[in-house]
């Protein structure tokens, strides 16, 4: 869909998809090249670059007999990485739909194969940053070879924790926000409390929580379930109170009685505001949810960054971020797919 709208003198176009920007074939074809070359840099660096006699670092490792074993773990990890872009780069050429938004990632990519690359020799080759504070990507990869399994288990921990109390927090919030949204009395006496608790960092309830909980893992969650409810909360309540009256009174004309008011008017119009507040709270429950696993939790993966900082193993803390990194992207995914979903009505809406 395009509109154009003339705003002095001059033409605005606005364009309803994104599969009418299309990328020529032989510029395709260097983004494309650029996506893989970067992870290519990665793997010649680790490959071919000379590893400093007097690396304090490359002594451990090879007193250790792992030097081998992840060198080749990293390599296996960069060619996967150089294999995967490379398919996705040669599906998208043949779908021009796709070829924009994987050329849009060619130039982040480059980067971040580069990056590697420097990483690897001034970390591991060199050893030029500060060790074990910055130990090189191999020596990361060697945490999921050594405790791949105990890396799982504490990421299933993490992620039960996670869903227990953010589906909590996310059912309390929007419950919470329709209450005070829809009803001026709740709105009196529950939202002046919301707006004085909502403040407050949910960590900082952490002593209550040990205290008034029987276990860390419901401690937790209660701390994750505050920190999602605030801003579930407070925007499902805005948009609740933000419906149109001209929408109630269309529908009292049909018959309407206040259950459909609610759940057919003013919820639907609020999806939008309810859908920002759960990415909002997203990041604040995982932040919480690291803290609080640093803090008394069983299991976890901040309780496995607690116990490897205690032995000077930074390299599996490193292992543990890259996890988090993973999992708060696909969980951020999730979302969008969901959000998208629900929200299936407003695509090619422009707004002028």
């Amino acid at each position: 869909m395009n509109l154009r709208k003339k705003s002095g003198g001059a033409a605005l176009v606005f364009s309803g998809s994104a599969a009418n920007k299309t990328v020529s074939n032989a510029k395709f074809i260097w983004m494309m090249a650029a996506s893989v070359a970067g992870f290519l840099l990665a793997l010649l660096a680790n490959a071919f670059f000379p590893q400093a006699a007097h690396s304090a670092a490359f002594k451990e490792y090879t007193a250790l007999g792992v030097t081998l074993d992840m060198n080749g773990a990293y390599r296996l990890t960069l060619a996967l990485l150089i294999a995967l872009y490379a398919g996705g780069g040669i599906f998208a050429y043949f779908a021009p739909s796709g070829r924009a938004k994987y050329a849009k990632r060619a130039a982040f990519l480059f980067a971040l194969g580069a990056a590697l690359a420097l990483w690897d020799i001034f970390g591991t080759k060199l050893s030029l940053l500060p060790q074990p504070f910055f130990p090189g990507p191999a020596k990361i990869i060697e945490s999921f070879l050594i405790e791949g399994g105990y890396i799982w288990q504490n990421t299933l921990y993490s992620l039960r924790l996670f869903a227990v109390g953010f589906l909590a927090g996310v059912a309390f919030g929007i419950g919470t926000g329709i209450l005070i949204g829809w009803f001026p009395k709740a709105y009196y006496w529950v939202y002046p409390v919301l707006k004085t608790t909502g403040v407050i960092p949910a960590v900082a309830w952490m002593p209550f929580a040990l205290t008034l909980f029987p276990t860390p893992f419901s401690a937790a969650a209660f701390l994750i379930i505050i920190c999602v409810w605030f801003p579930v909360a407070s925007l499902t309540a805005a948009g609740i109170s933000g419906t149109p009256k001209t929408y109630f009174e269309a529908a009292r004309t049909l018959g309407a009685k206040t259950p459909y008011l609610v759940f057919r008017v003013a919820i639907p119009h609020a999806m939008p505001n309810i859908f920002t507040g759960i990415s909002t709270a997203t990041a604040f429950a995982f932040t919480t949810l690291v803290i609080a696993e640093m803090m008394g939790q069983p299991g976890g993966l901040g309780y496995y960054i607690n116990a490897s900082k205690v032995w000077s193993a930074y390299y599996k803390v490193f292992a543990a971020i890259v996890v988090m990194a993973i999992l708060f992207s696909v969980i951020m995914r999730a979302l969008e797919l969901v959000r998208g979903r629900v929200l299936r009505w407003q695509k090619g809406m422009v707004k002028s």
